[in-house]
């Protein structure tokens, strides 16, 4: 079935509709929460995630537009509510007491790439909206530069371009430890 149809069916209310969208959608919503988590998410984080974003789908479905498609509108939403997700909780504790004297190469690396992961995600969302996005998309939820700059309503050369200038946003973050939009902007 095309989307045009289950939009069309879920504006009337058809719960059939959300049952085939769900079981259609559920693996790849789950896979754009689980790239957007990353290792701080649970098995159970994404199951209520996902859930969220069918509950946003069954309760936005009047305004949906049956010209666009699906699968991006479903995308955004569960990467947005992961975000949110993200946000509210904390990072989880570190497993000392698993490696207990044995303070080796193996916790320094988990240590580092945890303060890593949240200092990219800090940087990341302090990019603009569109950035954000175009950086989301491509790098953690692996969808075609052309896809992102079709939905984005951008060349894919622009989008190309775009993409480059938020790693280079993100890079002067990251190696300068502050926004890359400061005085010399």
């Amino acid at each position: 079935m095309n989307e045009a149809k289950w939009i069309r069916r879920l504006q009337t209310g058809d719960r059939f509709a959300l049952n085939q969208v769900m079981e259609f959608y559920t693996s790849y919503l789950s896979a754009v929460v689980w790239h957007t988590m990353g290792p701080a998410a649970t098995v159970q984080d994404v199951e209520e995630v996902v859930s969220d974003a069918f509950l946003a789908l069954w309760t936005h479905r009047e305004t949906l537009n049956t010209g666009k498609p699906l699968k991006p509108w479903l995308a955004a939403v569960a990467r947005n509510k992961a975000i949110d997700r993200l946000r509210a909780s904390p990072l989880p504790p570190l497993p000392l007491e698993a490696a207990e004297g044995a303070a080796g190469p193996g916790l320094d690396e988990e240590v580092e790439k945890r303060i890593f992961a949240a200092q990219l995600r800090s940087a990341v969302e302090t990019l603009e909206p569109s950035d954000n996005t175009l950086i989301l998309r491509f790098y953690f939820e692996g969808d075609r530069l052309r896809d992102i700059a079709a939905d984005l309503g951008l060349s894919p050369s622009t989008a190309k371009v775009r993409l480059h200038r938020a790693r280079q946003k993100l890079k002067q973050i990251l190696m300068k430890g502050g926004p890359a939009d400061g005085p010399n902007k």
